[in-house]
């Protein structure tokens, strides 16, 4: 076992070895008692169906004292404890994930005729207990330094603010708030040693960490829970102490592909997801065009304006706003289409945040529809894949694609070339000016990217204006977070598909959408979604989770523009989905229980997400 960095002695690496072991242990004794009350199952006996969800719970618990360390060093071993209860290939690495673990049994243990689930109970269970018997096998030849001891809890209070608040793991037990105290008080444990030390930034650290489990012990009411509160005030000022902590002591370590931005003061943070890391082009042919970094494209406020160059403060940032305001133009181009009348924004109007208000949108012909709904581009950039299906991976692709659909656009990208103004502006910003699709597709796809104002209320109060949200938008996004469920899929703080803690895939569900919007009588829609990329069972529906920002702004709603108010589409989950309102969806994804929210909580909760709506400028 390495106890050793580069710099020295090692300070956390031992305390967290020894920590694992007492946790692995007690976690193992754990998954024991829990085989033996599932055996204890009998027909017609309520409390025994009682006592199994009771342990499940005390299992969860003792796996999140553990969690960070299996997370992060382990993670191939941890997927055998608290996967998602559903089917799933996790894109873009194409990985199948078994349903499997306590999740699973969650889900088993709340379904009508519990008894009649008792043998996969026991499956799933034997499973868990033969793995929790052999964790300490993993700590053999196990090495690590305080580098990765430091990352591992960072990235565990991230998985605490996104995952463990919002009940994701665990949305029947609703044992989140109390996981997420386990969860955090590991993080005291295991950052004991260097606090100490008495590290620079050490008090403060200790003083939110402090604060932050005293409010999560008080407020175990996973529903009642004021998780505004506790990230405003508390988690989010640790998360910015504990970098700064970890900076001044020269231990910063990131292996997230630069994905998360350490650099940043909290996860709310405009630059807290870094835009560069995902997919800058499907294929060579774009990245050989790509002669520049696009650095500074996501944080840099309000960019779509394109004013002048003077809005950017450094040579890289000067080219980046030549391309971008090239592609705004290129945005704005006719003669990218087939008959000089179309552009990319006559779907995506800017004051509109870039929507067209339509169900569907006007094709190519000027009378039929496209098959979907034109999302907002807002945000477009922090995604792995595009369109509603995520058929393709980047942006750069996309516009190619949107340009030459016959139905779209029916254009051709290197039409410019017919148009000399267009000779000096590339020159402005490629070695060699010139035009051919692929810097066409470049140029739109950087204006693209540039669509990340973060200027909403919510941002505003989040960042410190108390005055920016209404008493009814903070119940609103506590409803958002908790009980209405639609944090464990809308995931902060973009609120789309980007699964935390790592933001290294994009979700994708299936809700069983209607065809109309009348739930008392609904129709089911034909559209397979991503079935018609990828011809796989449960992908059948299947679609893309777009970011709730803007949302007010933006209808109608879903991929086939069936609902034209958010009370209705809130409504829509509210009485669990297609299955819920008794469409026939086998590989639904949503939970078919109503989330039997009040019609006040409806309100609020649509309230909280008009607070998400950036100004234009």
């Amino acid at each position: 076992m390495s106890l050793t960095n580069a710099t020295g002695p090692s300070i956390g690496v031992e305390p967290m070895v020894q920590y694992f072991r007492s946790g692995a242990k007690d976690f193992a004794a754990s998954t024991l008692t829990l085989q033996s009350t599932i055996n204890l199952l009998r027909k017609d006996d309520t409390t025994s169906v009682a006592t199994a969800r009771t342990q499940l719970k005390a299992c969860r618990l003792q796996y999140k004292k553990i969690e960070f360390f299996l997370e992060y060093f382990f993670k191939t071993s941890s997927l055998i404890y608290n996967t998602p209860a559903k089917a799933e290939i996790e894109e873009p690495y194409m990985e199948y994930n078994e349903p499997v673990g306590m999740q699973v049994m969650e889900a088993l243990l709340y379904e009508e005729d519990v008894i009649a689930n008792k043998a996969a109970l026991l499956e799933q269970v034997n499973v868990i207990r033969s793995s929790a018997e052999d964790l300490l096998s993993l700590l053999y030849g196990f090495t690590a330094d305080d580098k990765q001891v430091l990352e591992s809890v960072r990235i565990e209070l991230i998985r605490v603010y996104t995952l463990g608040i919002t009940g994701f793991d665990a949305p029947l037990l609703k044992s989140g708030i109390t996981e997420s105290y386990e969860a955090l008080n590991a993080v005291k444990v295991v950052l004991a040693p260097y606090l100490d030390k008495r590290a620079p930034y050490a008090d403060s650290v200790i003083y939110y960490l402090d604060k932050s489990l005293w409010f999560l012990e008080a407020g175990k009411d996973f529903d009642a829970f004021d998780r505004l509160r506790f990230l405003r005030q508390y988690a989010l000022p640790l998360q910015r102490t504990l970098g700064y902590m970890i900076r001044d002591m020269q231990l910063v370590l990131n292996t997230t592909g630069g994905v998360l931005n350490y650099s940043a003061e909290h996860l709310f943070s405009k630059d807290a997801i870094n835009i560069d890391a995902f997919p800058a082009a499907g294929n060579e042919k774009f990245k050989s065009v790509e002669t520049f970094p696009l650095s500074g494209i996501a944080a840099t406020p309000a960019l779509y304006k394109f004013n002048s160059p003077d809005a950017f403060s450094s040579t890289t940032a000067t080219v980046n706003g030549a391309l971008i305001s090239l592609g705004k133009k290129l945005f704005h181009e006719t003669a990218l289409s087939g008959n000089n009348k179309i552009s990319c924004a006559t779907c995506h109007r800017p004051e509109k945040h870039f929507t067209d208000g339509l169900a569907t949108s006007v094709a190519f012909d000027g009378h039929s529809h496209v098959r979907r709904n034109a999302p907002s581009l807002f945000y477009a950039g922090f995604q792995y894949g595009q369109f509603w299906e995520g058929r393709i991976k980047s942006l750069e692709e996309q516009a190619l694609d949107v340009v030459h659909n016959p139905f779209e656009m029916n254009g051709d990208a290197a039409k410019v070339l017919q148009l000399p103004a267009y000779t000096v502006l590339f020159k402005q910003v490629f070695p060699d000016s010139t035009v051919t699709a692929e810097k066409v597709a470049v140029a739109i796809a950087a204006f693209v990217r540039s669509l990340n104002p973060r200027n909403s209320s919510f941002d505003q109060y989040i960042t410190g204006d108390t005055t920016a949200l209404s008493a009814a938008q903070v119940r609103g996004f506590n409803l958002f977070m908790g009980k209405a469920q639609c944090g464990t899929c809308h995931f902060a703080p973009l609120f789309n598909g980007l699964v935390p803690p790592l933001y290294n895939l994009t979700e994708l569900e299936v809700l069983g959408t209607p065809k109309n919007e009348d739930l008392a009588r609904p129709l089911a829609d034909t559209d397979k979604g991503r079935y018609d990329v990828l011809n796989i069972s449960f992908y059948e529906q299947a679609f893309k989770t777009p970011t709730v920002r803007n949302v007010s702004a933006t209808g109608p709603y879903m991929h086939n523009g069936a609902f034209t108010t958010l009370e209705n589409v809130v409504e829509f989950y509210n009485k669990g989905g297609g299955s819920g309102i008794g469409l026939e969806t086998p590989a639904q994804t949503l939970s078919a229980a109503p989330l039997q929210l009040t019609k006040q909580e409806v309100a609020d909760v649509t309230g909280f997400m008009r607070a998400l709506e950036d100004k234009l400028p």
